[in-house]
Order: C-alpha cells, then sequence, then structure tokens
C-alpha cells in the first residue's frame, strides 16, 4: 500500500533504497528529520558497548603494527645505507709481524681510490666487540685474536676485487669483508617485518570492518519492528539507514580515539631499544611519525561509515 501524503514529516518510499548514495546517506547524517535519527538506535546496550570496546582494541593495535612498519623500515634503511659504505679487513700474521701486516694494509688503502678512512681498531674497541661473547674481563691479548682494520667508503665505493688481490699480493694474510654475506638478509628480514606491520594494519581494518558490520546488523535486527512501524507512519528507508550510520560512525570513531590515545601513551612508555647498542632500533614514532597515528580515528570512522551503510541498505532491502 502506498501512502500519497506525509505524516510527521515522512512519506514512505515508493522505489525502495536502490537509489540512495553514498552521498546523499552523508546528507542525511548532518540533519534530523523529524527528530527520529536518534530514536531508531538504542544509544546504549550490548552493540553500542562492542562497538566501541572492538574499535577501540583494534585501534589499540593498530597503533603498534603502524610503529612496527616504521620502525622496520628505519632499521631497513640504516642498515642498506650505513653497512654498505662500510667494510672490514682482518690481518692474520704471526705477533712479530702483525704490525708491519697491519702498516701495509692502511698504505694500500691510502693509495685506493673509493676509500674514505681507514684505521686500525685499537684493543679497546676490539675487547669490547668481544665482550658479549667473551665477558668483560677476558684478556683478549692471550687470544689468537686478527687485527681489524675499518675502512669507509665514498658513495662512489671502490673495486672490492682489485683490492683484495693487491692485500694478497702486499699483506699476505689480510681479508677483506664487504658484509655482504650477512647485511643482504638482514635487509631483507627488515624489510620483511615492515611489509608484516602495513599487512596487520590492512588485517586490522578488515577485521574492524566485520566487527561493525556485524554489531549494525544485530542492531538492525533487533529493532525491526521499529523499523516496520516506521515505514508504516511514512519514514523514508534513507532516513532510517542515516539513523544507524550516524550512531555507529560516532562509536567507531570514539572508541578508535581511546584506543589510539592508550597506543600512543604505550609506545611513549616503552624504553629506549638505542641506549642497548646500534644493532636495535627503539620500536616507537619518531619526529613527524607521531602525526601518523591520529590518522586512525577518522579512518575507523569511515570504516565505521561504510561498513553500516552497506549492513544498513542491505538489510533495508531484504526486510520489506
Amino acid at each position: 500500500m502506498k501512502l500519497g501524503r506525509r505524516v510527521q514529516g515522512f512519506r514512505v518510499p515508493a522505489g525502495g533504497i536502490k537509489g540512495v548514495s553514498t552521498a546523499t546517506l552523508w546528507r542525511g547524517m548532518t540533519r534530523r528529520e523529524g527528530g527520529i535519527a536518534d530514536r531508531v538506535v538504542p544509544p546504549t546496550g550490548h552493540t553500542a558497548r562492542l562497538t566501541v570496546f572492538s574499535a577501540g582494541v583494534m585501534a589499540f593495535l593498530a597503533v603498534f603494527a603502524l610503529a612496527l612498519a616504521l620502525a622496520t623500515g628505519r632499521l631497513a634503511d640504516r642498515w642498506a645505507e650505513g653497512l654498505a659504505q662500510t667494510a672490514t679487513i682482518r690481518v692474520t700474521a704471526p705477533a712479530e709481524a702483525l704490525d708491519a701486516r697491519t702498516n701495509a694494509v692502511l698504505e694500500v688503502l691510502r693509495t685506493t681510490p673509493g676509500v674514505e678512512t681507514a684505521r686500525a681498531l685499537p684493543a679497546e674497541e676490539v675487547e669490547a666487540l668481544l665482550a658479549p661473547w667473551f665477558g668483560p674481563d677476558m684478556p683478549v691479548d692471550a687470544l689468537p685474536v686478527p687485527r681489524l682494520v675499518e675502512v669507509e667508503m665514498a658513495r662512489s665505493g671502490f673495486d672490492h676485487e682489485a683490492v683484495q688481490l693487491r692485500l694478497e699480493a702486499e699483506a699476505p694474510g689480510a681479508v677483506l669483508d664487504d658484509h655482504t654475506a650477512w647485511r643482504k638478509p638482514l635487509v631483507s628480514a627488515a624489510s620483511r617485518l615492515r611489509v608484516l606491520g602495513w599487512l596487520s594494519l590492512v588485517l586490522i581494518g578488515a577485521v574492524s570492518t566485520a566487527m561493525i558490520t556485524l554489531a549494525a546488523t544485530a542492531a538492525l535486527a533487533a529493532n525491526g519492528q521499529v523499523i516496520h512501524v516506521l515505514r508504516l507512519i511514512g519514514a523514508r528507508d534513507i532516513t532510517i539507514a542515516t539513523a544507524f550510520v550516524r550512531r555507529f560512525t560516532r562509536r567507531a570513531a570514539l572508541g578508535a580515539a581511546g584506543g589510539t590515545a592508550l597506543g600512543m601513551l604505550a609506545i611513549a612508555a616503552l624504553p629506549d631499544l638505542n641506549a642497548a647498542g646500534g644493532f636495535l632500533t627503539g620500536l616507537g614514532f619518531q619526529g613527524w611519525g607521531w602525526l601518523l597515528p591520529l590518522l586512525i580515528p577518522p579512518v575507523a570512522g569511515a570504516v565505521g561509515f561504510l561498513a553500516t551503510r552497506r549492513a544498513a541498505l542491505r538489510m533495508l532491502r531484504e526486510v520489506r
């Protein structure tokens, strides 16, 4: 039965809601039609608590996933750029000839194009390098430890094969290590962790969409009789859908804002792992990176808007 009159400012839809667009629904969220919008969806209850809680938890996890992606990105860039410009030469020789071999290596490096600096590591630095394995009180002088020469290359680099041939000729027992054997796996692992962090963000968004869709569907089903009565008195489907979209978008954004704030506080409270050594990087944000988590609540609101819109329009099409 079609009603050709208006009741309390509403009219019964003649063609369903197939023509409802996202823009129309968004405009409906910014106004109230007859005071119905906020009375269709219960302001409290199980679905309200579930939506706010799930949005908060997902936002909290999203902050850590974002921090992981950014931290591993910094780690991969640091290893790729820093270690690519360094090399180490191990000098092995009898004790009486070790100084002479080391000086020969330094002379070769001084005449090699592409070498920025070269220096032999003092015994104190070698002892510090071996301390994690042998302890701080280990007498390094009593061990057959080779002399280490640290080389910093220019951006153009140098010919590693040519340098190794010169070392074999002028300083037998010297071996050039350009860190390639272990640098590439580390950079690859850090890059994969970065991809894993971004993938985690995508999965968190998918789970948030599913949770909000389930909550909106449950709310629509629980208010089936109310929706039926509203249709009888002339309420449009766009008005009913707007009520659900407005409420669930607000709940998703509110829960995400709380979860984001807690996540940022937790990240700020983490200890700085950089103090433990240059090998690890702190899991956190640096500089402008602290602004990125602030995007999570708006994104969560957009996810809530789209998920609830899809669920509401589908349910209203099926329930006539």
